[in-house]
């Protein structure tokens, strides 16, 4: 069996930064076990199976593997995905403005593209699930050992750590500032003491602060995850959609529409920047975006 492949560089409009995603069309008769293997040999934090829709007005349907398992969302494999499927049925380099919808295990997401000549692609995603808080009872002493950071730097103003799931589940660690999330050394084996597990797995740490070393950031995050089978995340956009319930709930965001920009990865030499806009309706979060940017890197056939 040869399938095709191509591999983009996700929330970045320069290549070899942002977060790498291998996309491989036309996986339909792959088992499991064999789309597991395939995402273990490409080593990335997601790779994704394009196979047909259930539904046949909707344009694809999604399976997203990290290295250890199945998600049933991620954010840069929905946008890079996106990207690849329109300039692959539209052509690239010309300007192109489409919204379609994707299943994935979490349900249908409306994706919207947009592709620009002489400039990297860009698309947009409503989350599947606004975000919950699932209350559990943290050791913050055995948080902070775990980041290797002082008790004081863990929370600032009036953020503290929490858990919120918009999909998938993160475990939100809010530090003082800057130097504090740079200076950060995760601990996989102190972690697995004191994290949660949460719907049967064991929470990925999802850091942040407020600025970053772009000024246009309003947070800077670092995202770890030993049990996806993966060190240190470059961007991480199931989390920001997580994020958005924090920042709802801590910084009581008034309502109206909110552009916030995370960046992430800069630790890795790697550098992203996720766009989350969280409208807010009634004191509630009425619907919430994540976009960004891709460019392709790599393109080639898979012999199976």
């Amino acid at each position: 069996m040869v399938l095709r492949y191509v591999v983009y560089d996700v929330f970045t409009d320069t290549r070899l930064q942002g977060n790498p995603l291998a996309v491989i069309f036309g996986g339909d008769h792959l088992s499991d076990d064999q789309m597991q293997a395939v995402a273990q040999e490409f080593n990335l934090s997601e790779t994704v199976f394009v196979v047909p829709a259930q539904n046949p007005t909707h344009a694809a349907k999604l399976r997203i593997f990290t290295p250890a398992y199945e998600l049933p969302f991620a954010g840069h494999p929905t946008v890079g995905t996106a990207i690849a499927l329109t300039e692959m049925n539209r052509g690239e380099g010309q300007d192109v403005d489409t919204v379609f919808v994707l299943e994935e295990n979490v349900g249908p997401v409306r994706c919207a593209v947009r592709l620009s000549a002489g400039h990297a692609s860009f698309a947009e995603f409503d989350l599947p699930r606004n975000p919950v808080q699932i209350e559990l009872k943290l050791d913050r002493q055995g948080l902070a050992d775990a980041l290797g950071v002082k008790l004081s730097d863990l929370g600032f103003e009036n953020h503290v750590p929490s858990v919120w799931s918009a999909g998938v589940p993160y475990l939100m660690l809010p530090l003082h500032n800057l130097a504090a999330v740079q200076g950060v050394e995760f601990d996989p084996m102190l972690w697995e003491r004191v994290a949660p597990f949460v719907e049967g797995r064991l929470a990925s740490a999802y850091i942040y602060c407020r600025g970053g070393v772009n000024h246009n950031a309003r947070f800077h995050a670092r995202m770890f995850s030993s049990g996806m089978g993966i060190g240190e995340d470059p961007a991480t956009g199931s989390a920001v959609a997580a994020l958005a319930g924090a920042l709802h709930q801590f910084d009581a965001i008034p309502d109206g529409n909110h552009p916030i920009l995370i960046e992430q990865g800069q630790e890795m030499g790697r550098p992203s920047y996720i766009h989350l806009h969280v409208d807010v309706k009634d004191g509630a979060i009425s619907r919430a975006r994540i976009g960004g940017q891709a460019v392709k890197v790599a393109a080639g056939e898979l012999f199976l």
